[in-house]
């Protein structure tokens, strides 16, 4: 057996360099590059190997650890899970920093390699700088942070402990049941300790995604169900882009005239002008999807794991004889709500529904009422996105006027706040890969590092971020990142003077206006700032303007399109209004017990929606 002898940095890069995957019949690196921000835990060790091996494993600079993780995940959910990055921090903060981006990828199942560094293996000159001692556990570090979100972890004490882990991880990152993000705990020591590699390790090696078919008992009743559902609908997650199966839901429901309503990972499955398009199910709902969805007896739900905001807290499906059917490529996932399990690759099972129905299509009663609700809800969303003069506009007009600017072939970044659920009613989504929300872990700050990694992922493609004060404020820097990089961004800052998403929620649960909106926080005499969003973004390097108003903001957009780099557009915005239409229930608990007549009103409101929840297991 021949061998080579690196160290365990170089042989973690030459083994990262190696995998590969094959796109649209081209292949291509499956890990797309390496974000790192170094330290001394990480600059000498996995730093020298990362800067040899960088003509093979390209390696970006950051300005927050957290917020290149949010660029690496980006990039893996406009990838499809087919490429994704690694990212590299020194022990300490940020390691730590790395956390809540890994939950991130964790509960949106996207793939995420982290590099931390870690505290001496040897111990000899412990406690070493940023070094947590735990007086009950020196096994203990900061990276331990990372166990409840990563899908893997591990702490490679010795440099042949790669031959074991790192195929591991590779077969969780590439996992279609599996895939999330994957720590790699390296003590600084043994990031720069040789080893005599086998060769055979770092041979190119082709990894591909495991496509399981149905099992033919489950398909059997599942098309049972189908065949006997008289107002069957069915619900779109992100498991039909990561399978690749957009194609095969147009074909299915084109052939069998099943109404589609789209979750916000699966939004864009469909065109927003398709026929059988719905649009948003759930809290953030249109009203033609949950008016369907409350009357349906059979809901086939299609690569979704039905959190919450899908299901409107369960409550969601109002026919008492309403089943629903979980194809899903993950068993846990599939046995949800009391479903009929159909567990398979959405595209394998789109295909043997189709092929096991013949030529069974929707009642046509149940076709009307289709059209019917489609006809309806465009009409109300060409009303609530249509041009104002007012001059503090809603974020549907916003957004209605970013659409209106946006290609089809453009795509929308957002995450947290009120702008995620405008979007979901409202956006009309023309093409897959062109809505970006990131709404399964609604984290603030996601929205800017976000926008990078799907401009990096899908180049020749316009990316429009919309993001609120509140995020823009609580992380920005990857926007110098973007401008660094050459990375096209145009960024709309939707300034409601505070947390306007939530300051909605509370009042709605009968309390008052309190630490939301920056009226109604604690400050000096003089006030809180006024916030000038374009100068900040010109500081980093972007161009920047503030406008008012609708009519502004449109002659702006054109600008930004003929920008040849990253592009900042500021607005003041209402922070009081949110589209009214469609929507459903979502359990927030209120006060048992209050002195408010406000707070003891809602709480009697929501013990009442807490009788529409279904009990399914």
């Amino acid at each position: 057996m021949k061998t080579i002898r690196l160290t365990c940095s170089q042989a973690l890069v030459r083994y990262l360099s190696a995998q590969q995957v094959e796109i649209d019949g081209e292949t291509r690196p499956l890990i797309a590059g390496v974000w790192a921000i170094f330290g001394h835990g990480n600059v000498a060790g996995l730093g020298e190997a990362l800067e040899a091996g960088r003509d093979l494993l390209p390696c970006y600079r950051a300005h927050n650890e957290q917020g290149m993780a949010h660029a690496a995940i980006a990039y893996a959910k406009a990838s499809n899970r087919r490429q994704f990055m690694a990212c590299t921090t020194s022990i300490g903060p940020g390691a730590t920093n790395l956390v809540t981006a890994a939950a991130l990828a964790h509960v949106n199942r996207l793939p995420l390699l982290l590099l931390p560094g870690d505290y001496f293996a040897s111990r000899a000159p412990d406690p070493v700088l940023q070094q947590l001692e735990n007086p009950g556990d020196p096994t203990l570090s900061v990276n331990d942070t990372l166990r409840p979100v990563s899908r893997y972890w591990d702490r490679i004490m010795r440099p042949e402990q790669l031959l074991n882990s790192l195929p591991r991880a590779m077969q969780v990152l590439t996992d279609s049941v599996e895939c999330g993000p994957v720590t790699l705990a390296l003590p600084q020591d043994v990031q720069s300790e040789a080893w005599d590699f086998p060769e055979a390790f770092f041979l190119p090696q082709l990894r591909e995604t495991r496509r399981p078919p149905p099992d033919s008992r489950e398909l059997e009743r599942a098309l049972a169900a189908l065949v006997r559902a008289r107002m069957p609908l069915l619900i779109a997650g992100g498991g039909v882009h990561y399978a690749g199966a957009c194609d095969a839901l147009r074909q299915f429901v084109e052939r069998t005239g099943l109404p589609v309503a789209e979750t916000q990972a699966g939004k864009g499955a469909l065109p927003w002008d398709h026929p059988a398009q719905l649009g948003a199910i759930g809290v953030t709902g249109s009203s033609a999807a949950n008016r369907l969805a409350a009357e349906a007896d059979l809901v086939l739900c299609v690569g979704t794991r039905l959190q919450d905001f899908t299901t409107a807290s369960r409550s969601l499906f109002a026919n008492p004889d309403c089943r629903l059917l979980a194809l899903n490529v993950a068993a846990f996932d599939a046995s949800k709500h009391g479903a009929i399990e159909l567990v398979s690759d959405a595209l394998r099972g789109l295909d043997a529904l189709d092929a096991g129905l013949s030529d069974w299509r929707v009642e046509p009663a149940w076709a009307d009422r289709v059209r019917e609700e489609v006809a309806l809800w465009h009409a109300t969303v060409e009303r609530v996105t249509e041009a104002s003069a007012v001059e503090r506009p809603t974020d549907a007009q916003v957004l209605g006027a970013v659409n209106r600017a946006a290609s089809d072939d453009a795509v929308v970044v957002c995450a947290a706040g009120g702008l995620p659920g405008e979007l979901h009613k409202l956006w009309r989504c023309a093409r897959p890969n062109g809505y970006h929300v990131e709404y399964g872990y609604s984290c603030m700050g996601y929205e800017i590092a976000g926008g990078l990694g799907t401009a990096m992922a899908l180049p020749g493609r316009e990316v429009f971020v919309l993001v609120g004060d509140g995020s823009y404020l609580m992380m920005n820097s990857e926007l110098a990142t973007a401008v660094m990089l050459g990375q096209k961004l145009i960024l709309v800052v939707l300034d409601n003077r505070g947390f306007g998403c939530i300051n909605r929620l509370q009042q709605s649960c009968g309390a008052g206006p309190f630490n939301n909106l920056l009226a109604d926080c604690e400050q000096a005499p003089e006030g809180a700032p006024v916030i000038d969003f374009a100068a900040h973004a010109r500081a980093l390097g972007a161009e920047a303007e503030s406008v008012s108003g609708i009519a502004a903001l449109e002659q702006a957009l054109q600008r930004a399109l003929a920008a040849q780099g990253c592009y900042v557009i500021a607005l003041a915005t209402d922070p009081g209004p949110s589209t009214e239409e469609g929507g459903a229930w979502w359990e927030v608990a209120v006060a048992e017990v209050s002195t408010r007549e406000s707070v003891s009103i809602a709480r009697r409101q929501y013990q009442e929606s807490k009788l529409r929840q279904r009990r399914d297991t």
